[in-house]
């Protein structure tokens, strides 16, 4: 037994030996074979095809780009993540009894939230995937069994099933349909995230704030996106992709660097009393374009800009920069500066006169014409003061002559003096001229200077100012002869910390004496209250400007008018400036009836808003003797409102959170507007913002035509309301 024992053993660590041998060699052939791979050139080559496999570098991680907002810091512009979706057929986990189950409730659901195809069409497309990635397998097996090694094209691993990019909420509301509610790699379901520029105010001040290239990834194309397009667009980060345990996982090696916020100068309900006017007195003149800029006096603030072209089908469009880019000659609003260049000299007294007689002065060779020529009237003899308040340009001309006939550059420097011929840059991108003001020197070899250049250059001619200037040198009289740069552009942010604020650049501290300040602004006055200008006058408040009508020049001739008017209110304590141009307006020109009604009408409504938000320091009441409208909207905005104004007022029916108002003789009255989850409200009668909240509260698209009031809506009220639906709403 003993014997037995032993040779049991010795049997039993043999075989043990035996097997620890062969571990061992195994063992050394791994770490040869490891060895191999790590300090050989085969090594190098496993590893790059285990990279390629595994990881996916340097994918770019776009940076958020920054906002834009209006100076008490409402959006202009923002952006948001918006998602394609697709389908990866060749998921893992995607089985094929399973899709065909709930492709039919899939397919209903997605043609519930997105209408723009049938369920029968999403069916289609979704089966269609999975028909070409069966035949895709097919041609993989295929070239297998023949030993063919050729790649085959997989396309059914993004096959795009949404028309449309959705948001972050609709992606979250898709991802708990039927078959999409599993995990990605059994539901095939894939959501490409790209940035997208937003603008909650619609097409407000669109030309000011700009545009992005369709690419957004390209930067801005206009505006203000264009012109600080390097501080809104932010650093590009950078991530690799990589597989880990089947799944495609995100890792970021350097986050991207978000764009820099910008605070502008805009106020939105300025901003939209500006575009309202302008476009309405466009459509009325049936004229090719306009602008209308509103700037604050103290401050340089542009509250308001519009600038509006003429479409093809008949509207306007934000489209040119037109407030810098009209390098027309100014017309008389330019008769001011000629005014107060000769005062300062000592040339003239407010009360000197000149014979106009008949509107008739020749010189040179050369009919100077004043507007009313033509009647045949014989007005004798008009003062300066005269001569400015009808808009004389003999008057003008007879000046620049008595002054400086024989020392023309003596003019030209008191210009200069003022400061309108000085180079500045603006908060808008421009080419060429534009922005800049085009004024003859008498020894300039470029820009021929004549023998009637000066009479001619008196009253706007022979000149190329643009509109932003002559805003510029108006609001300078108003600022007691300070000029300073209008500017949009008023803090720059970055992660929330200021990190550039912008003050007003003083243009000239003091462009005349004061005696000289205070004889224009007696002249301006008289020009609203007795002169050409005399329909701008206000109820509410004095105004003190100039209106302009002048002949477009080109190619070498005249063709179509150019009309405006500039100046500030109220002229007794200035809070305002305001410049409007219209360009080719059909009909009798006119810079006061024309021009001057649009300035008319953004100035009433903007004092009335500046009256909401400051009742006190306006001193307004109930005797003016004319009531504002109010639009439909919320009742309690609008019942503070006409409280705050001492005006009458009654309460609705039954508690309401939106109404219609009403005027009479006597008060104010509101009728509920009912609202109810399942309907689609009314929105007539409202402002976009109002409109806005409540059509996209009640969970609908909202696609904003015009500016002003909604006249119409494409949903009508009351009808059956579907989430996800665009409203197109019509404005006036």
């Amino acid at each position: 037994m003993k014997k037995q024992n032993r040779n049991n053993k010795r049997a039993i660590l043999g075989r043990y030996g035996f097997i620890v041998a062969l571990l061992m060699l195994f063992a050394v052939m791994i770490i040869f074979s490891a060895a191999k791979i790590v300090f050989t050139a085969e090594g190098k080559k496993w590893r790059e095809v285990g990279k390629k496999e595994t990881v996916i570098k340097d994918r770019v991680i776009l940076p958020k780009r920054g906002n834009i907002y209006t100076h008490d810091g409402k959006l202009l512009a923002t952006t948001e993540p918006l998602y394609s979706i697709y389908m990866d057929f060749w998921a893992e986990g995607m089985n094929k009894d399973t899709l065909i189950k709930y492709v039919g409730e899939l397919s209903a659901t997605l043609t519930r939230k997105f209408p723009d195809r049938s369920a029968a069409q999403y069916k289609n497309i979704i089966m269609s995937g999975w028909e070409l990635r069966e035949k895709e397998q097919r041609q993989i097996q295929e070239n297998r069994n023949k030993g063919i090694d050729k790649r085959v094209p997989i396309r059914s691993r993004y096959v795009k099933i949404l028309r449309n990019d959705i948001s972050y909420v609709d992606l979250k509301e898709i991802r708990t349909y039927p078959f999409w509610n599993q995990r990605s790699n059994r539901s095939g379901l894939i959501a490409e995230e790209r940035n997208a520029r937003k603008k909650p105010f619609g097409n407000l001040a669109n030309r000011t704030v700009g545009s992005l290239y369709k690419d957004i990834d390209k930067g801005g194309a206009s505006g203000l996106e264009l012109k600080y397009d390097s501080l809104l667009r932010g650093v590009q980060g950078v991530k690799y992709r990589q597989k880990i345990q089947g799944k495609w996982m995100d890792v970021v090696e350097k986050p991207a660097e978000e764009g820099w916020d910008i605070v502008t100068t805009i106020d939105a309900g300025i901003q939209d009393i500006t575009e309202r006017s302008l476009r309405e007195k466009l459509i009325e003149t049936d004229a090719e374009s306009g602008t209308a800029i509103i700037m604050e006096v103290k401050t340089g603030e542009i509250k308001g800009i519009a600038n509006l072209d003429r479409l093809t089908n008949g509207g306007y469009a934000e489209g040119n920069p037109n407030a810098f880019s009209y390098m027309n000659e100014p017309g008389s609003t330019f008769k001011t500066v000629t005014t107060m260049v000769a005062l300062d000299d000592g040339v003239i007294t407010p009360t000197d006169s000149f014979y106009v007689g008949n509107g008739l002065f020749q010189y040179n060779k050369r009919w100077v014409r004043d507007h009313y020529w033509r009647r045949g009237q014989n007005r004798g003899y008009l003062t300066v003061a005269e001569g400015m308040a009808i808009s004389s340009n003999v008057v003008m001309s007879k000046i620049a002559l008595k002054g400086y006939e024989n020392n023309p550059t003596k003019y030209v420097e008191g210009i200069d003096r003022i400061g309108l011929r000085k180079s500045l840059t603006w908060d808008v991108p421009l080419n060429g001229i534009e922005g800049t003001s085009s004024i003859r020197f008498p020894n300039d070899k470029n820009n021929y200077w004549s023998k009637t250049t000066l009479p001619w250059m008196s009253f706007g001619y022979e000149s190329q100012v643009p509109p932003i200037y002559m805003l510029m040198f108006y609001n300078g009289i108003a600022n007691g002869g300070k000029m300073i740069k209008p500017f949009i552009a008023k803090q720059f942010f970055e992660k929330g910390k200021v990190v550039e604020k912008v003050e007003a650049e003083v243009v000239n501290p003091k462009m005349c004496k004061e005696k000289t300040l205070e004889q224009i602004h007696q002249m301006l006055l008289k020009v609203v209250e007795e002169g050409t200008a005399k329909v701008v006058g206000s109820d509410y408040f004095p105004i003190a400007g100039k209106t302009g009508t002048a002949q477009i020049a080109s190619g070498g001739a005249y063709g179509g008018y150019y009309v405006s008017f500039c100046g500030y209110f109220p002229a007794d304590e200035p809070m305002y400036t305001i410049f409007v141009g219209l360009r080719k307006p059909k009909g009798v020109p006119s810079g006061g009836g024309m021009a001057g009604m649009v300035f008319k009408n953004i100035a009433e409504q903007t004092y009335f808003r500046k009256v909401r938000m400051d009742v006190e320091a306006c001193k307004i009441d109930s005797t003016l003797p004319k009531k504002p409208v109010l639009k439909n909207g919320n009742w309690t905005i609008n019942r503070a409102l006409l409280r705050s104004l001492n005006f009458s007022v009654e309460d609705p029916a039954e508690t309401a959170e939106w109404v219609k108002m009403r005027l009479d003789s006597a008060a104010y009255h509101s009728e509920p507007i009912v609202v109810n989850n399942s309907l689609v409200p009314d929105v007539r009668g409202m402002g976009a913002r109002d409109a806005v909240y409540l059509l996209e509260k009640s969970g609908l698209r909202v696609n904003l035509i015009g500016a002003g009031k909604v006249t119409s809506q494409s949903l009508s009220p009351g009808q059956r309301l579907v989430k996800g639906t665009t409203v197109t709403l019509t404005m006036r």
